[in-house]
């Protein structure tokens, strides 16, 4: 049998150990709405997917399934939290947490699309609902997450070569321990915050040794919050009293010990608003909308240093982490906001972006609350944006997506000014659309009169149309929206089917 010397078993464990690490503490993991807190809906790196591998056959529908559910005023499954790499007593598994209407929280593992658990009755509450308060689990599941931007991985070109050994060269040792140890440049000093400002965060780095729980949380139609392990979905705790029963909830963040949501269109009696819960200490705290709503389908937006920022009315509000106590406003004058806020960086300053009726697309310094620059007409004038994508190209140009009713636009900032990018082919309805590893995949969500979603990928520099599914989804796109991750790209109909593309795994 062979023999390897302590010091090689020391660091090959220590390296699996940190690669797992990374892996269960969202290293690269779609962990709520949009991604992270941002809403970037940008997936930075995923090694199979990318502008190579795509012009190339092999990406295709691997499965679809139909959990126990019921649909509710159009509302079936939510996008996934997703868990790539996960170890257990039953092995390494990939695992997607996803939420069904009727107060349904279901954990799936995607590499072998198997039903791993389900909590709750699936099925409908009492009341039937309407289409603006249709009752059961409205919001997207999460697994907590950190603030700060997630880190800037170099884009990789996928599985687009034979595979390689890991074994490396004679006297060379692993390929991926090569790879680890290897000296690495410092990272760039973080920018000076703005005066006024939080002090700029840095994600905490992961214990390679510890071992902590893993939790899933999500809000049911009672206004309860739940906290399960990803596991088994069992729950260690008791559920939170968080928001009142029959509130139409959005946007479920949890970070730094604390969970965040909207309430929208007046439910139940619920005000509008957002509203914060210390895991801790069970403390509630609250902010009413100040204008009719709360705007878009995630609900706010958080910036790295944990300010909230949330559209309500013609209004963009600065609300402070934990007692969401408000610090500024900017109004974008005589138009209400149709899209919620999407958050990012570009040259060291963070920036807000939000839709407004008249079809135009605001930035906003983060740190002033005061305008940058606003674009011409983008969307349909009165269309209801939904939610906007942002991400970065490798040559370090900061784009806008905007679903504009009839096709996807893209923007670029560019020294402080919007300029056109490029725009899609007609679209029924765009969905916000998914960045990953440079590669834009959009839906055109399809309707009730008959006309079947469609799922785009395009290059993102450019728009040129890559693949597209084809007949592939039988039905129409209502709330679900799209997530990624662990080579896969994630989306529901409103019959409650979940379909998962990507390319071929043997397992």
């Amino acid at each position: 049998m062979l023999s390897f010397p302590r010091p090689f078993r020391i660091a090959t464990c220590a390296t699996l150990a940190l690669g797992v690490s990374l892996a269960q503490r969202g290293g690269n993991d779609w962990m709520t709405v949009g991604n992270d807190v941002q809403r970037s809906y940008w997936l930075r790196f995923d090694g199979k997917i990318s502008e190579q591998t795509m012009r190339k056959p092999g990406f295709e529908l691997q499965w679809k399934m139909k959990p126990k559910n019921v649909t509710r005023q159009q509302q079936a499954l939510t996008a996934p939290a997703l868990l790539d790499f996960y170890i257990s007593y039953r092995g390494f598994r990939t695992l997607g947490f996803f939420g069904g209407s009727g107060d349904t929280t279901i954990g799936i593992d995607t590499d072998l699309a198997r039903l791993e658990w389900q909590n709750g009755a699936g099925t409908s509450m009492a009341k039937p609902g309407t289409p603006a308060c249709p009752g059961g689990m409205t919001s997207t599941i999460t697994r907590p997450t950190q603030v700060p931007y997630p880190a800037s991985i170099n884009r990789g070109a996928g599985r687009a070569n034979p595979a390689r050994s890991g074994v490396g060269e004679p006297f060379e040792g692993s390929v991926i321990l090569k790879q680890r140890m290897a000296p690495r440049p410092a990272p760039p000093a973080p920018p000076a915050p703005a005066p006024g400002a939080a002090p700029r965060r840095v994600a905490t780095p992961p214990n390679p040794f510890g071992r902590t729980p893993l939790y899933v949380n999500a809000i049911t139609g009672d206004g309860m919050l739940h906290q399960m392990y990803v596991s088994n979905g069992e729950e260690p705790k008791l559920p939170l009293q968080f928001v009142p029963a029959g509130a139409h909830a959005l946007g479920l963040t949890v970070f730094d010990g604390v969970a965040y949501v909207a309430t929208v269109n007046n439910c139940n009696g619920v005000d509008n608003g957002m509203w914060a819960i210390n895991l801790e200490s069970k403390t509630v705290s609250k902010w009413k909308a100040t204008g009719k709503n709360i705007e878009g389908t995630t609900a706010f937006a958080v910036g790295p240093e944990g300010e909230i920022y949330v559209a309500s009315g013609s209004q963009l509000v600065a609300l402070s982490e934990g007692k969401l106590e408000q610090r500024a406003a900017y109004n974008a004058g005589g138009s209400d906001f149709v899209s919620s806020p999407v958050v990012f960086d570009a040259k060291g300053k963070n920036y807000i972006a939000a839709s407004t009726a008249d079809g135009k697309i605001h930035v906003v310094d983060a740190a002033t609350m005061t305008a940058v620059t606003t674009s011409g007409v983008v969307a349909k004038p009165s269309y209801a944006v939904g939610s906007l994508a942002s991400w970065e190209d490798e040559e370090k140009t900061r784009w806008i997506l905007v679903p504009t009713g009839t096709n996807v636009t893209a923007l670029k900032l560019v020294n402080n000014a919007l300029q056109p990018g490029w725009t899609s082919k007609e679209f029924i309805a765009p969905v916000t659309p998914t960045i990953v590893n440079g590669v834009v995949f959009a839906a055109s969500a399809g309707n009730a009169k008959g006309a079947k979603a469609v799922l785009y990928a395009m290059e993102g520099m450019t728009g040129k149309e890559l693949w597209n599914s084809g007949n592939t989804l039988g039905s129409y796109i209502t709330t679900g929206g799209l997530a990624a991750g662990g080579g896969r790209v994630y989306v529901s109909t409103v019959d409650g089917t979940q379909y998962a593309f990507g390319f071929y795994m043997e397992h």
